[in-house]
């Protein structure tokens, strides 16, 4: 199944600026992710948009993506693309050439990914802990070869141990000779004739095996951790796969978090906005002391440097900014409704009485009243 462009899974042009992908991004993971959507497919459709941004967001690899698209051939394709791998591929599937891989050789084992649930604040300050993921191990009792202990693995005598097989192709181009994988060792290049039997020959056995990890410090929703070697054992000696953790991160109940910095709504009365106040408002760090200027405005920002986010790379750290909402008071009692009146009327600002026609305050204004 084809890989839809990335630039359309996210809803952006080519000419999409950084800022915009990194916000369409963060409106469709919200829509999308599990925790919230439980609608069939939303899954999947959060990690087609968490490896989209991965991509995207990335200068280097969009414009590698921009160049080659899904068939990077200098990155093995994005996100698993399938197609040719380059010439020799090409080469090889019409005329038998190109390089031979040996199946002997030292070969480094398949990467592992393992998407973890974290909360709002154990993604700000990091934490340590341990997981439980389901991979392959070499098997103990043979050691990894596939055969029963004392017993011997030798060379495929079909294909010599290459693990291919050369084979006459007549074609309207004359015979040639095409390559194809060894029926005998079915690839190997080598023959079990006394299989393992905690194996059964495969030479790798299925675990569940505890890693910890540490989560650092300001990593956001939908970045990747790799753990280097806790990925598949390799073959035939060769180095174990990594092992890469998608972190998924929970929203906040009272926290909105864009980047770095996080932004927080404070709901003050008609008083406190014209008169000014000193609140104590919530971060991330604990409760600080906040200045309410006299005469605050309704969806005016205020910044408490620092009390943001660590850039979970290093680079410094981000702002808490909060957003003032004024409230407009309700079920008012009479005498509120009279002061409030006194005050419009020493203001100069005079409600029309309800009720009245459009006339009648025609008259009023004519009059002067």
């Amino acid at each position: 199944m084809s890989k839809r462009d990335y630039y359309e899974v996210l809803g952006v042009t080519k000419s999409a600026s950084a800022d915009e992908i990194k916000k369409a991004y963060r409106k469709l993971s919200k829509q999308y992710h599990p925790d919230i959507n439980k609608e069939a497919g939303a899954d999947e459709k959060f990690k087609e948009i968490a490896e989209a941004y991965e991509v995207l967001s990335d200068p280097q690899k969009k414009s590698r993506y921009d160049q080659f698209g899904h068939q990077d051939p200098g990155a093995g394709g994005f996100g698993g693309g399938g197609g040719f791998g380059g010439f020799d591929d090409i080469f090889s599937s019409f005329f038998g050439g190109g390089g031979r891989r040996d199946p002997n050789a030292p070969r480094k084992g398949d990467d592992l990914q393992y998407r973890m649930n974290i909360s709002f604040m154990d993604a700000v300050f990091g934490k340590e802990t341990e997981i439980e993921i389901p991979k392959e191990e070499n098997c103990t009792t043979c050691s990894g070869t596939g055969a029963k202990p004392g017993s011997d693995v030798t060379t495929c005598g079909t294909c010599g141990g290459v693990g291919e097989v050369n084979q006459a192709v007549d074609t309207p181009f004359g015979r040639m000779m095409n390559r194809t994988t060894c029926r005998t060792c079915r690839g190997e290049g080598k023959i079990i004739k006394d299989k393992c039997t905690t194996c059964h020959g495969a030479g790798k056995v299925k675990v569940r095996k505890k890693i910890k990890v540490s989560i650092p410090a300001g990593v956001d929703d939908g970045q990747q951790l790799r753990v280097s070697g806790q990925g598949e054992p390799g073959f035939n000696g060769g180095p174990s796969g990594d092992l890469y953790i998608v972190f998924r991160v929970s929203n906040h109940e009272h926290f909105e978090r864009d980047g770095d910095d996080i932004y927080y709504e404070l709901h003050i009365t008609f008083a406190q906005a014209a008169l000014g106040d000193e609140l104590e408002v919530p971060t991330v760090h604990g409760k600080v002391k906040l200045r309410i200027p006299a005469g605050t405005q309704s969806n005016t920002q205020m910044r408490l440097k620092g009390k943001g986010v660590k850039n979970v790379h290093g680079y410094g750290q981000g702002d808490q900014h909060v957003i003032i909402k004024v409230q407009t008071p309700q079920d008012l009692s009479e005498r509120q409704k009279e002061l409030l009146r006194e005050f419009a009327e020493i203001s100069g600002d005079i409600p029309e009485e309800h009720g009245s026609s459009l006339f009648d305050r025609i008259k009023k204004r004519i009059k002067g009243e």
